[in-house]
């Protein structure tokens, strides 16, 4: 096991998305903080192009200060949308960011299913960026059927688990709160739709803790197909993500999962929103370290 560094960190400091200067700020940062591990991120079309244009000067500004990306997380909401076309054109932004996971040597590239197309009244999951312990209310469109949305996800997952493969990466996405597929069951059905072992799942501790899973069971349910771990804690009544350790989350119960099931991937450190970003990444680096031991 090996413990990096989520780009939450940088969204915490740096805003969504962190501009380009930004972003080699901050990888410097993760650097300081003692990381060897990071990931990196390309929010939608400008930004994951902007990351494109300079890749090749991220990579060996990384390589300089001894970083490895092993993750690359484009974020497409396009990609499952009800419209096919626009599902299409984030199919070839896609593409774009398996050339930026492939120069980085990547493990893993990562999607997401995002926020449903529903009306909501008020607040909506991720409006404004990242953002959590938020109540949601909305009106049903008649007109929405889940099975089409459906559909258009397991067509959307099963074609960039088919490129990651080609491309020799691992495609993985996570449940979250206030998305299209939140919790343990529905990745697990998810897997059975694409039917494809190269797709897997990021077990977000903090997410899963706020759905009121229990956490070991959701560790023995995905087994093996846990490629990535996302480690943050909260009370498990609002999907805060603050240092490891701080919340109720069971971490024993987790650690022996995922010895149980040899898990020997990484664990990045997913704490953000929080005043004491700093102080509170080294609190969870020492407190993960001595679980892992």
């Amino acid at each position: 096991m090996k413990i990096s560094c989520c780009w939450l960190y940088a969204i915490t400091k740096y805003g969504y998305p962190p501009s380009i200067p930004d972003t080699f700020k901050v990888l410097g940062e993760m650097k300081a903080l003692g990381f060897e591990y990071v990931e990196l991120e390309g929010v939608r079309r400008d930004n994951l192009l902007a990351v494109y244009e300079k890749r090749h000067e991220l990579k060996k500004f990384c390589d300089g200060e001894g970083l490895k990306v092993i993750n690359f997380a484009p974020v497409l909401p396009s990609s499952v949308s009800l419209q096919r076309k626009e599902r299409k054109e984030a199919w070839d932004l896609f593409k774009r960011a398996i050339e930026i996971a492939n120069l980085f040597n990547c493990y893993t590239i990562q999607g997401d299913s995002f926020t449903p197309p529903l009306k909501f009244r008020g607040d909506a999951p991720y409006k404004e960026g990242i953002s959590y312990g938020k109540h949601f209310s909305v009106e049903i469109d008649p007109k929405f059927k889940w099975q089409r949305q459906w559909d258009a996800m397991v067509e959307t997952f099963s074609f960039f688990t088919r490129e990651a493969k080609k491309a020799g990466l691992k495609f993985c996405f996570e449940p979250r709160v206030g998305e299209l597929v939140s919790n343990t069951d529905a990745i697990l059905r998810m897997m059975d739709a694409v039917n494809d072992d190269n797709f897997g799942a990021v077990l977000d501790t903090a997410h899963l803790n706020a759905q009121k899973e229990i956490l070991a069971l959701s560790v023995e349910k995905l087994g093996k197909r846990i490629f990535f771990v996302h480690a943050a804690d909260n009370d498990g009544k609002v999907n805060d993500h603050v240092a490891a350790g701080r919340g109720t989350v069971d971490w024993d119960g987790v650690f022996q999962g995922l010895k149980k099931h040899k898990f020997s991937g990484y664990v990045a450190i997913d704490v953000g929103m929080v005043p004491d970003i700093d102080a509170q990444y080294r609190e969870s680096f020492a407190f993960l370290k001595k679980m892992a031991a």
